[in-house]
């Protein structure tokens, strides 16, 4: 049979029509996704819901951080008796350690009180942005209250996920430790550059033996925070979940995780040093040769406010951005692998035709 010019072979030039795009009634159309249209979807996401996700994120860092500030003053109150037997000693004469260890144990108390703060109002953070996705895919509206309760409700579970997913991670820090430690308790004399130079060596290629193995279960189970909150599973179900889902798109998801990690940390880092630049602005302005202390407090207090919104702003970014990517990741390989798009249609509202036959799809369509 002669083709005419112009036609492929076969397909949709001899009487079937091109099939129609897949529905979007959200932030992505739903079939399997592309990195541009997982990263426009994040960028979608978050400009639909952004009061939401930044009013979570603000509540709960702001909770922790007067959590801390309360812990804080509790240790002071309780160890502040003991503060001159320590540090205003007469010349000569060591503390005690009767008056040193209670002040030890409320630095410690502080420390660990300050590290469950912060845990939580991550994993709360990280479970708001799955809770968002879930609706942007499917274009449904959402509230702040609707998402404070949803990521409340899955806290603890997204946060045991992202314990046990940090431990490949802590595993190349710990080799890194315990490798210099080796070093430095076996080495012998030589001159401290010589020496330090060999322990940072020989502790990083010790740490480098391990990097592979933590960033294949880092990626294997980065979708259990997703799991989660969008099939409300529990710990161990969520990293099964994961392992299954990212089973056969390793490489593709490592690839777009890190591409994301990367330049959220580079953007991140671009609002620190511009807000830098102008926070140091007012100091120019500053005679610190005269005698005004007013103007020296305001340029000052200036600066701290601007360093302080830098670090806000690049705090939200590295804490929703990533999350929002990995969510869309787990709806792409959950559409890819378990033919999800027509489930997420039919929530959407979308009637979805049931296919059929080769000859009749031109008559249907």
């Amino acid at each position: 049979m002669t083709i005419p010019p112009g036609l492929p072979p076969y397909g949709y030039g001899y009487g079937y029509p091109p099939p129609p795009p897949p529905p979007r009634p959200g932030v992505i159309p739903l079939a399997p996704l592309g990195l541009g249209a997982i990263l426009s979807g994040a960028f979608a996401a978050f400009g639909r819901h952004w009061k939401a996700l930044v009013g979570v994120t603000a509540a709960v860092y702001g909770t922790a951080i007067l959590f801390v500030g309360a812990a804080i003053g509790i240790a002071y109150a309780a160890v502040s008796d003991l503060f001159p037997a320590v540090f205003d000693l007469p010349r000569g004469q060591e503390p005690q350690w009767d008056d040193v260890r209670p002040l030890i144990v409320a630095f410690a108390c502080v420390w660990i009180a300050g590290v469950i703060a912060i845990l939580c109002a991550g994993a709360v953070t990280a479970a708001a942005c799955p809770a968002v996705i879930q609706q942007a895919v499917l274009g449904h509206p959402t509230t702040f209250g609707a998402i404070w309760r949803r990521s409340w409700a899955r806290m603890p579970a997204v946060l045991g996920t992202l314990i046990l997913t940090s431990l490949p991670m802590l595993l190349v820090v710990a080799v890194f430790l315990a490798t210099s430690i080796a070093l430095l308790a076996n080495l012998g004399g030589g001159s401290p550059v010589s020496l330090v130079i060999t322990v940072f060596i020989g502790s990083t290629f010790a740490a480098l033996l391990v990097t592979p193995l933590a960033l294949w279960l880092w990626v294997k189970f980065s979708l259990a925070p997703a799991a989660a909150v969008m099939e409300g599973q529990g710990v161990i179900a969520s990293m099964r979940r994961s392992s299954t889902l990212i089973r056969r798109f390793w490489w593709r998801s490592f690839g777009i995780l890190l591409l994301v990690a990367l330049a959220t940390a580079f953007v991140s880092w671009i609002i620190q040093q511009v807000l830098s630049l102008v926070a140091t602005a007012p100091l120019a302005a500053v005679d610190f040769s005269g005698d005004d202390p007013t103007a020296m407090i305001a340029a000052f207090a200036v600066v701290f406010a601007f360093l302080l919104v830098g670090q806000l702003v690049s705090q939200l970014i590295v804490s929703v951005f990533p999350p929002l990517v990995t969510a869309l990741l787990y709806v792409d390989l959950r559409i890819r692998k378990e033919n999800l798009a027509p489930d997420l249609a039919r929530a959407a509202g979308i009637t979805v035709p049931e296919p059929g036959p080769r000859g009749d799809w031109g008559r249907q369509h």
